[in-house]
């Protein structure tokens, strides 16, 4: 094939222009990057391998090379692995291939850390080559295909590149970077070790680099110079790190491996490492991130754990292994007992590929479990102004679990409606704001500890903010009384307590549903009184019920309200107006299920409705305010205007 020009996809460019202008804050990333799609290469040539072995062709020992020419000023990352194809390398070079691409170009912002975070996530480190580079030459062949079905592959990084055919013997890619003048560090054999050792150590593969010794000058008064030697050596420790024993990885080396499969930016909240033997076995290596990735609600997200069997790297996002609620978390399982040839048909069927996950799932579990318990331990500490000698490993959990909460949490709540077998262990770790707390601190257990005398539920209402929950009129008897209220601001919380109904034998009610019966709570001249107001009150509330039968199920006298004149709730096992709300807000279709107003005697504007010439007008404003307290809107708001209008006139 003749040379030919390609322009680059849009996005493509965009990028480019971004990375030229030093969008990652720490240059050498660029060696991380492109030594990481290298080892890949490889993983996939041996997965690709076990069924047609002769794509090893003659060269079975998989590494990646690095090396240097400072004459040239060129940089060269090579390796042996799958190799491309002319096709593939106009594809894979030219475009950003994952789906999502506008979502992604949308959240560049110029925050160097946090773009170049993006980058890692979207699989587009190759172009982290033109940080250091103003031009990058790559030459690959595709294991299987003719030596003179190679393909050369060159830009600079600006709108177009251009692909020829070679003639190539050996199968793989070499990435050739021409270095800019301020990037000449990185001719160098010292700085390359350097950082090929704090980023890729992990590597399962040899990365090699040619030997130098130094040669003294041949000519008096000149210095002399380090000399390659034509021999290579390996300069990464080339064994995966989940293979080594615990003792001999320190947490620096367990973070650099974090970002290299996570392409994150920073460090891991916490991680575990464990060998597990019995039925099946397998080696786990689970982090919990300290931030949130961009696209944590897409469900679809596939979770991050990568899949090894014997070593051998079978996928990427293997969500067999992983549950949807749980797919923030990322690491490598590496089973000894799955086929080779495992597929994700198969990992959906296998007994050990769930024994696998029900055991990772724990592991995490049991990550946040030990989290949440120094929280627990900082502010009891706090609380009883005890000073405990507290272990460094111990202080540095302190704090995480709230961290971990602020990111995490909403997704966390997903996991009560989608693992029946863990929703005990789920539910304990669960925190939300409450009528005595505005941050998200308060535990279940923590509520049930501070319960009333005589109190027989755990009380909570949903709302779309904060601000509404705290001042919604169904918590007034309660604030009056002093009874704690949980306050669930989340939009996954009126699902997932669907599959929640008590807590530790306590049962769960929202102060939105049913009507409201605080029982031992309540003394007898409460409710006596309350009795009467509603049997004086019927003659209004039959006339209510007809003005408003378009609308309400029904009106009834409650004695929920202190100061507010009515408010809506649903019946017992209904669906709240807030859920029907977000669900039509989705584009999803909710029940039409009429709510019930609930009016409080004893306010003088329910007062004034018996006999009122606007008794029409008043009972529809009353209907639709509460409406409005709930945060919802009426069904015609121009008619709420008017009639509020005429009342003011």
């Amino acid at each position: 094939m003749s040379k030919q020009t390609h322009s680059f996809q849009a996005e493509v460019a965009q990028l480019l222009h971004l990375v030229t202008h030093s969008l990652y804050s720490n240059p050498e990333i660029f060696l991380r990057e492109l030594i990481s799609n290298a080892s890949d290469a490889c993983d996939k040539l041996r997965f690709e391998a076990l069924n047609d072995a002769g794509l090893y062709e003659d060269a079975p020992n998989l590494e990646v090379r690095v090396s240097f020419d400072k004459e040239a000023k060129t940089l060269t990352i090579t390796d042996n692995g799958i190799g491309m194809s002319t096709q593939e390398a106009i594809d894979h070079l030219g475009t950003i291939a994952k789906s999502g691409t506008k979502d992604f170009m949308g959240k560049l912002s110029g925050d160097q850390k946090a773009d170049a975070q993006l980058i890692g996530q979207f699989g587009v480190g190759f172009y982290s080559g033109f940080i250091v580079a103003d031009k990058i030459t790559v030459e690959s062949r595709r294991a299987g295909m003719k030596p003179e079905e190679g393909v050369r592959w060159i830009s600079g990084g600006t709108g177009d590149f251009e692909v020829e055919s070679i003639t190539r013997a050996a199968r793989g890619t070499s990435v050739i970077l021409h270095l800019r003048d301020d990037a000449e560090e990185f001719l160098n054999a010292w700085k390359l070790k350097q950082v090929i050792g704090k980023y890729s150590d992990h590597i399962s593969l040899p990365i090699l680099m040619e030997k130098e010794e130094w040669k003294e000058s041949e000519k008096e008064g000149e210095p002399g110079a380090m000399v390659k030697t034509g021999e290579w050596e390996t300069v990464n420790k080339a064994s995966a790190l989940w293979t080594r024993p615990k003792k001999d990885i320190t947490d620096e080396q367990y973070q650099e491996f974090y970002k290299a499969i996570s392409h994150d930016y920073e460090n891991p909240l916490t991680w575990s490492h464990n060998r597990v033997e019995g039925n099946t076995e397998y080696t786990q290596l689970l982090y919990i991130p300290a931030k949130a990735p961009f696209d944590l609600y897409q469900r679809d997200k596939h979770a991050g754990i990568k899949l090894y069997v014997k070593r051998v790297f079978i996928m990427d996002d293997a969500e067999s292994l992983m549950p949807s609620y749980l797919r923030f978390v990322k690491g490598v399982i590496d089973s000894a007992d799955l086929p080779l040839n495992v597929s994700r048909e198969l990992l959906q069927e296998s007994r050990d590929v769930r024994l696998i996950r029900d055991g990772s799932v724990k592991r995490v579990l049991s990550m946040l479990e030990d989290l949440a318990k120094h929280d627990k331990h900082e502010a009891g500490a706090q609380a009883d102004g005890v000073t405990d000698v507290v272990s460094e490993e111990d202080k540095a959990k302190e704090g995480k679990y709230t961290q971990f909460y602020a990111e995490f949490g909403a997704v966390l709540k997903e996991g009560l409606g989608e693992d029946f077998g863990n929703r005990e262990r789920i539910a304990k770790l669960l925190r939300f704001a409450s009528t005595t707390s505005d941050t998200p601190s308060v535990s279940f257990a923590d509520y049930k500890a501070r319960m009333k005398e005589g109190q027989e539920a755990i009380y909570y209402i949903t709302a779309d903010t904060l601000a509404a929950a705290k001042n919604s009129p169904q918590l007034e008897v309660f604030k009056k009384k002093g009874i704690e209220v949980l306050l669930m601001t989340d939009r996954v919380d009126e699902w997932a307590l669907n599959y929640l109904q008590d807590f530790d034998g306590t049962p769960l009610q929202s102060v939105a549903k049913g009507a409201v019966d605080l029982g031992k709570l309540q003394d007898e001249a409460e409710k006596k009184a309350a009795e009467e107001a509603a049997e004086a009150f019927k003659p209004v509330l039959a006339k209510l019920k007809e003005a408003l039968k378009d609308k309400a199920e029904d009106v009834r006298a409650t004695t929920r309200l202190v100061d507010s004149p009515a408010c809506l709730v649903v019946q017992d096992g209904g669906m709240s107006t807030q859920l029907a709300r977000l669900l039509k807000q989705a584009g999803q279709k909710a029940p039409d299920a009429k709510p019930v107003l609930e009016v409080n005697p004893e306010h003088a504007l329910v007062k004034k409705l018996d006999g009122s010439v606007h008794f029409h007008d008043l009972a529809h404003i009353l209907f639709d305010q509460a409406l409005l307290a709930e945060g919802g809107l009426p069904e015609d708001p121009a008619a709420y205007v008017k009639r509020v209008n005429a009342l003011l006139a």
